[in-house]
């Protein structure tokens, strides 16, 4: 398994109300994530030092089942509706392998 962490920070203009909205798109966009077969799920975390930084945890089978998400025809405009709520800033996008899960 696999884990693609990417950080952003949302605009400091409202970070609360920012930080409402881009968990509400998130959690639409979980339906085109749902088409790909190796998703496993994923974690929203939100900063306690800096509530204006929000990292997001996507889990995969592979790293090919994400690339499947990313060439997914409607990929771009989730991720545009996304940017609305961020600092525009180059990603910051690590892909990690799994090597312990103790969800419960």
């Amino acid at each position: 398994m696999i884990a693609i962490v990417s950080h952003a920070w949302l605009l400091d203009d409202d970070p609360a109300t920012r930080a409402d909205a881009y968990a509400r798109i998130t959690a639409e966009f979980e339906a085109v994530h749902a088409t790909i077969a190796g998703y496993r799920g994923r974690r929203l975390l939100r900063g306690s030092d800096d509530p204006r930084h929000v990292v997001n945890i996507r889990f995969f089978d592979r790293a090919d089942d994400y690339d499947q998400l990313v060439a997914h025809p409607d990929y771009a405009t989730w991720i545009a509706r996304l940017s609305e709520h961020i600092e525009p800033r180059d990603p910051q996008k690590e892909i990690l392998s799994v090597l312990l899960s103790t969800d419960r």
